[in-house]
């Protein structure tokens, strides 16, 4: 079991501070959600959320195009944390009243409750330091375009925002999970992602003449059975590398080899070095398995994000803050997902961690992430906020030393 090895700290009670702010957090959050934008669009969302933490009495920054940071406190940095704020190409399945106004847009994978847990956040540490000057500073980050490879984690850390951030936290929507419950685990709790394209092309003939041009069909078909299988003989199975291809297309005619096909899917692995090692291997093998079909082979492989490692501290911290906030039985141990999270990248820059956090109403529907139907328990805002929130203040009023006992 981890926990703080630091005094108790004596605001890490967020709840009646918190509580005030309820309603019009969740008001804020059905508004973005009405009105969803995809990866590097987020205008609107950034312009409320800068109009929201000016009302907060804070000094926000837009981020180049899309996004806002914003800092609360004085003094050098204690923690940073990190919310994604884009939505998906997903039509919305839920007739909710605040269901999408926005045709094929919506948000899927909870980056909305993301987004208004970590605003939530901003203002009740705006109000700590406007009754009494916080020591130390916790830098927010708003970030853009998680939804794409390799995701705008990349380019919001050329911009800067993890300058002298120490550690810095993150959370993540998780419909298995029941409100009031956060899910915790140290080292990898996502996976290393990355998105393949296959495209082939031939001369195109008869089918009952396979011999005399290059059967594109049957080299696809080769392609999507043999390359996981030679990854899963070359590289350490406990790494978990998956190949799973989500579409194949060629051809119009039952009696006619087409000359132009094409694959596409993704490679996720456990492991960060077998990520490494798939992702120089994958290139390879295609050609190899394709060469025999004499077909023209045109790869696009797009190396995505690593695994999100959360360090043993940063993890005790959250585990800390959840306990505090929403009792002893409160955190839960997480599988790590196969998903790919570009959060992954800041983790590589600065030690920190993720959590779950329970979005399913007890004993209601378990939904899951990235289809249309996903409706979270509004009830898991005001939870994150306050772990969170709570997480924040014991890194400011203390060393942020957290130990495993």
């Amino acid at each position: 079991m981890q926990t703080s090895t630091v005094e108790e700290n004596p605001l890490a009670a967020t709840g009646p501070l918190v509580t005030p702010l309820l309603e019009s957090l969740i008001e804020f959050r059905r508004d973005i959600h009405a009105n969803p934008e995809l990866s590097h669009k987020e205008f609107r969302t950034t312009d409320r959320l800068h109009e929201e933490l000016l009302k907060a009495g804070l000094k926000p920054q837009r981020l180049e195009r899309t996004g806002v940071m914003v800092d609360v406190g004085t003094g050098p940095i204690a923690i940073a944390l990190r919310a994604d704020i884009d939505a998906l190409p997903i039509l919305e399945e839920t007739d909710l009243p605040y269901a999408s106004g926005n045709e094929g847009i919506t948000h899927a994978c909870g980056h909305d409750i993301h987004t208004t847990v970590m605003l939530g956040v901003a203002k009740v540490l705006a109000k700590l330091d406007a009754e009494s000057p916080l020591p130390a500073r916790v830098r927010i980050i708003f970030q853009p375009a998680e939804e794409t490879m390799p995701g705008g984690a990349l380019d919001v850390i050329k911009q800067g925002v993890l300058a002298d951030v120490p550690r810095i936290l993150a959370l993540h929507c998780d419909p298995r999970i029941d409100v009031g419950k956060v899910g915790t685990r140290i080292g990898a709790i996502t996976s290393a992602s990355d998105t393949v394209r296959i495209e082939l092309t031939g001369r195109g003939g008869h089918t009952s003449r396979p011999h005399l041009t290059e059967d594109l069909v049957f080299a696809l078909a080769q392609i999507a059975v043999n390359v996981p299988a030679v990854l899963s003989r070359r590289v350490d199975v406990r790494s978990a590398v998956s190949v799973v291809w989500g579409q194949i297309s060629a051809g119009s005619a039952p009696n006619a080899i087409p000359a132009h096909g094409y694959m596409s899917g993704t490679m996720r692995c456990l492991d960060n070095d077998a990520w490494y090692e798939a992702g120089e291997l994958l290139d390879s093998v295609v050609k190899q398995v394709a060469a025999p079909y004499g077909v023209t082979v045109d790869l696009q492989h797009t190396r995505g994000v690593p695994p999100v490692i959360n360090s043993e501290p940063e993890t005790g911290l959250i585990e800390a803050a959840a306990r505090a906030e929403l009792g002893e039985d409160s955190v839960v141990l997480t599988p790590q997902s196969m998903g790919g999270e570009d959060f992954a990248w800041m983790t590589q820059k600065v030690q920190g961690a993720m959590m779950r956090l329970g979005t399913r109403t007890p004993e209601g529907e378990t939904f899951d992430l990235h289809r249309g139907d996903y409706a979270p328990d509004e009830q898991a805002i005001g939870c994150g906020v306050r772990v969170m929130a709570s997480a924040a203040a014991r890194a400011v009023f203390s060393s942020g030393t957290v130990a495993a006992t």
